[in-house]
This record gives structure tokens, sequence and C-alpha cells, in this order.
């Protein structure tokens, strides 16, 4: 299973439990709205923390591919030079 998937189950089973905890609440309306709204400030904080990590993540593999790949294309160029140089002997 995905990271992605796993935060992502893990955020929305936090949010399903801290609405129904805030809601079975005996508090007033006013203060149950108060608590929504933080733990939603709080939720959406986690959730741009989680993607920023899992951007910064992506960003990662895709410059080492990219450097992996820049090192093949050199090794290629080179060994394809090489047999340019055997065949100049050859003929």
């Amino acid at each position: 299973m995905k990271t992605s998937h796993i935060v992502l189950g893990l955020l929305g089973a936090a949010a399903a439990g801290a609405a129904l905890g805030i809601l079975l609440a005996p508090d007033k309306g006013s203060e149950t709205r108060k608590k929504i709204a933080s733990k939603g400030n709080e939720l959406k904080n986690n959730l741009k923390s989680s993607l920023e990590n899992l951007a910064n993540k992506a960003s990662e593999q895709v410059s080492k591919f990219t450097n992996q790949a820049e090192e093949v294309i050199d090794e290629a160029k080179v060994n394809l030079s090489n047999i340019k140089d055997i065949n100049k002997t050859i003929i």
C-alpha cells in the first residue's frame, strides 16, 4: 500500500473521530463550533505538512532518476565512441 494512501486514511480516521467526539460532547453550541474549527485547522495543517513531505520525496526521487539517466547516457556515449574507434581500426 502506498504511503500516501496510509496518510490519507489516517487523516480521514482522525477527522471522523474528532468530529464524533466533539459532536457527542455535552458542550454549548458555540464551544462545539470553536472546537470543530480548531480541529479543522489542525487537520488542514497536518494534511499540508504531509503533502509537502510527499512532494519533497517525489522531487528527490525525480532528481535521483535524472542523475542516473544522465550517467547512463554519458556511459553510452563513451561506449559508442569506443565502438566507432574500433570500427575505424578494423576498416
